[in-house]
């Protein structure tokens, strides 16, 4: 069996989702080598659409350049990399091209933001637009091409969280979608794709269905936050990622890496932030332990924790930090760089060098009848999860 993977999502703490913009690869390589030095194998990060294909038919050679500079930065630390691309949707903003936008003014759930300034429209439908379909095809081949054989490519993702930006009209477009891009990434690098979904992609009906839009992809993966879950038995609940772990699995059909997990830290002196419940660093370590050992135990090829660091609180004042002051303080390390107890947990485990267990058959729920019964289904699903497990 391969080895159960550990690894991290990454920000600069210094530039967070301005890195494309201040760009410092000595600051990246440092970081490089202490995500190694904890014992972790991959490190998933994110192409900025918009510094990347400023027009639809262009790429920009700077960013390519960066992004080269940055494989290789994870190649010289001896780990891996699971570059995730159109982004797309992030931490409460979607960050796009002016040129993806609806021509009309539309009003969706998070701010759009395009050549620096908020806008009041969203972004048209890249699942099946003909012109933003070409336009994310070159972006595939073109970045695609930029990695073949590299060292340190292990798989790309199609988007982080990608139902943020828009819900395709249907389950077949969303499909086709998948489809295309995977192959074109596919023949222009070698290397298989997989696509980020998340917690609400199982807890609303958005038109994406895992054993359509996961068929091209080796493995599927998925997101999930205790303190985000509305069927969470509280901020602790330990069970929120393993049962969303093995939804996923069941309706897939597939191997399912857990690409995103965690939950954000109470500033000192509070037990909520932003509206949200939070952990404090020692209950972020005990939680993170025990998310490990139960992904572990249910199959997954592995589990990636949100975020490397915490950001530097000059950032506070700039989007999305503004609106969403929690989602400043999920870290391994803290602002000024030095370690939390986060951080042990994650270099005990990596320690280990466990090999992926078997998934437990059967499946623990149908994918039609889920959506079918949706939001009730989900609610009586997990109750029947946490009576069996825990």
């Amino acid at each position: 069996m391969p080895r159960f993977l550990l690894g991290v999502n990454y920000w600069p703490r210094r530039s967070a989702m301005y890195m494309w913009q201040r760009f410092d690869i000595n600051e990246i390589g440092e970081d490089m080598a202490r995500i190694k030095a904890l014992g972790l194998d991959v490190v998933r990060f994110f192409l900025m659409w918009e510094a990347f294909q400023p027009e639809p038919n262009a790429m920009d050679a700077g960013a390519l350049k960066r992004f080269d500079a940055v494989m290789d930065r994870i190649a010289g630390a001896g780990l891996k990399a699971m570059p995730t691309l159109f982004c797309g949707h992030m931490s409460g903003v979607n960050w796009l091209p002016a040129w993806t936008l609806e021509r009309g003014t539309t009003h969706g759930r998070f701010r759009t933001i395009a050549n620096g300034a908020v806008v009041d429209r969203s972004i048209g439908d890249f699942y099946a637009d003909p012109e933003l379909l070409r336009a994310q095809t070159l972006f595939a081949r073109r970045v695609g091409e930029h990695a073949r054989d590299h060292a340190a490519l292990f798989a790309w993702d199609l988007g982080n969280e990608f139902s943020n930006l828009r819900a395709p009209a249907t389950a077949q477009d969303a499909a086709q979608w998948s489809a295309r891009l995977s192959d074109a990434l596919l023949e222009a690098s070698g290397a298989g794709t997989t696509g980020g979904m998340h917690g609400e992609d199982l807890e609303q009906d958005r038109n994406l269905r895992p054993s359509s839009i996961a068929s091209p992809w080796p493995f599927a993966t998925m997101h999930g936050y205790s303190v985000y879950s509305k069927f969470a038995r509280d901020r602790l609940d330990t069970s929120v990622v393993p049962f969303l772990c093995r939804l996923q699995q069941s309706f897939s059909h597939k191997s399912v890496l857990f690409s995103e997990f965690g939950n954000p830290e109470c500033p000192p002196g509070s037990s909520s932030v932003n509206g949200f419940a939070c952990l404090d660093e020692d209950e972020m370590a005990r939680y993170a332990l025990a998310v490990f050992e139960r992904l572990h135990a249910s199959g997954a090829l592995g589990a990636f924790w949100w975020c490397w660091a915490d950001y530097d609180p000059a950032l506070a004042k700039l989007p999305p930090f503004d609106r969403a002051p929690h989602e400043l303080r999920f870290g391994v390390v803290r602002s000024d760089g030095t370690p939390k107890p986060v951080a042990d947990t994650l270099a005990a485990f990596a320690h280990d060098r466990r090999d992926v267990v078997e998934p437990a058959p059967p499946p623990i729920a149908h994918e039609s009848e889920h959506y079918a019964g949706l939001p009730q289904s989900i609610e009586s699903e997990y109750r029947a999860y946490c009576e069996a497990h825990g």
